[in-house]
């Protein structure tokens, strides 16, 4: 059974409308992934030989001490980007097909997927240098390696329960927050704890058992929940909520433009996946402080990369999944007649105006220096004036719908899937106000570079009007193929 839903899935991706933008996508996360496995085995290669050569310090000691750090922001970065590996499971709900095969199968996809199993190409190097190298025993190493594996398959499943009950989600993050507050006020040093909890699956026999445990009751209980939802009519519907009438009355007055910003504004209030892309816009204006990474990020091309994700986060987030965002009506919505323009001016009215709010907020950079916050300053202006429209251009080839009810948290899952188009769209949004700006600056200077990034801004807006013409000539193009990819899901 569990080979022919492996075989459905096969065809389910050789029969998609999109099989060449998914297989481009593919492609490029294999090599992502090849390159993430390269950095994995020399990082086991470096951690054990700057513990030797650095006074002689314990590498397993080491690894130990700092592991618990990772092993947290592994799980958080599992709940912003990992979905769960699921199918489209409703057509088997209404087949012969036992309901526990059809979870059973979802919670076995979970051990191949690379972000458990790829740690071993860390841990097989860095255990196999313990053995060959530092004369440790063997099988106490082999033990310690299965507690550290069952460690990450522990946080996949929390990774579930945490996505699915927000009392597991809650009660995870108040953890969290405590331990770092104490540490941060000097009253715990988790590092020590840290190294006395790993080192013990390695010099206390039996102790690499505690994850497994851990991890065979989450597996459990994700298990369950899935399974307790595992119906047509529960779970897998949206979420009700007691119907709530919102208008914003000054924007009437804008017309149809107004009426659909007010329909985005409930989106943001009331969707999750909205939620997920403008906490992401959020958290995009923290993403300066790389600047205080080291002197990668001190040339004026890092630093004007820095701006124009700290200035253009939600525009990115939001804009290019334009109009995926309606993919739910978007079919009804066609036959209504609905003008275009308006339509698209009002989700670029949005994101301006979101834009416009990141590029006061980022006024806190100035405590870094002037010439960094007037970086990030050009950087916004060209967001508001030209990545605003390309943003909304890429989500014309964008065309995976979305679920408003899930968190769009990743490329999979209910966001929508890069393609080829969408790619080469980022290179003008990147590479032009790099170009523009290290050109202007090296003859004229900093003032004259911010001032040359601010005039294609207000070129761009000058010519809105002309711009738009263009770009819904291209939506009107793509109209009936996002319609049928919209009813493919």
């Amino acid at each position: 059974m569990y080979g022919r839903l492996l075989r459905l899935e096969l065809k389910n991706f050789l029969r998609n409308p999109q099989l060449g933008a998914s297989l481009a996508m593919k492609i490029m996360m294999a090599f992502a992934y090849g390159w993430l496995g390269l950095t994995f085995v020399a990082m086991a290669f470096g951690l054990y030989y700057y513990a030797k050569e650095e006074g002689g310090i314990d590498s397993l000691r080491l690894f130990s001490r700092y592991f618990l750090y990772y092993a947290v922001l592994d799980l958080v970065i599992r709940y912003f980007m990992q979905q769960m590996p699921t199918q489209n499971i409703k057509p088997f709900l209404t087949q012969n097909i036992s309901k526990k095969k059809l979870v059973s199968y979802t919670i076995i996809k979970i051990f191949f997927n690379f972000f458990n199993w790829g740690y071993l190409l860390f841990m097989l190097p860095f255990c196999a240098l313990l053995i060959l190298d530092g004369g440790y025993s063997a099988l106490r190493v082999l033990m310690f390696l299965t507690g550290i594996m069952f460690v990450f398959y522990f946080n996949n499943f929390l990774n579930i329960l945490l996505n699915k009950k927000n009392v597991v989600l809650y009660a995870v993050a108040v953890i969290i927050a405590a331990l770092g507050a104490a540490e941060y006020f000097g009253y715990l040093q988790l590092s020590l704890y840290s190294e006395q909890i790993f080192y013990a699956f390695y010099s206390v026999a039996g102790a690499f058992l505690i994850p497994l445990v851990l991890t065979v009751i989450t597996a459990y209980l994700a298990y369950r929940n899935i399974l307790v939802n595992f119906y047509l009519d529960r779970g897998l519907e949206l979420d009700k909520e007691v119907g709530k009438t919102e208008d914003i009355d000054f924007l009437n007055r804008f017309g149809v433009i107004g009426t659909f910003i007010n329909n985005d504004i409930r989106l943001l209030k009331r969707s999750k996946a909205a939620k997920s892309a403008l906490f992401a816009g959020v958290m995009f204006l923290f993403y300066g402080l790389l600047f205080f990474s080291g002197e990668a990020y001190s040339s004026d091309f890092m630093r004007l990369f820095l701006g124009i994700f700290v200035t253009g986060g939600f525009l990115f987030m939001f804009g290019q999944r334009v109009p995926a965002w309606d993919s739910s009506y978007y079919q009804l919505m066609m036959t209504q007649n609905v003008p275009y323009k308006e339509y698209l001016k009002a989700k670029w009215s949005v994101v301006v105006l979101a834009t416009a709010i990141s590029i006061l907020l980022a006024a806190g950079y100035i405590a870094v220096s002037w010439e960094f916050y007037l970086t990030i300053f050009a950087a916004g202006l060209y967001n508001l004036g030209v990545n605003s429209y390309m943003t909304l251009l890429a989500g014309a080839y964008n065309k995976k719908a979305i679920d408003l009810n899930s968190r769009a948290k990743s490329f999979g899952g209910g966001a929508n899937n890069m393609n080829m188009k969408v790619l080469l769209m980022l290179i003008p949004q990147m590479v032009v106000p790099m170009a523009v700006f290290a050109l202007v600056k090296s003859f004229l200077g900093l003032p004259f570079a911010v001032a040359s990034l601010g005039a294609l801004g207000l070129i761009g807006f000058l010519l809105r009007d002309r711009i738009f013409d263009q770009i819904v000539k291209i939506y009107k193009t793509e109209k009936y193929s996002t319609i049928d990819a919209f009813k493919k899901g």
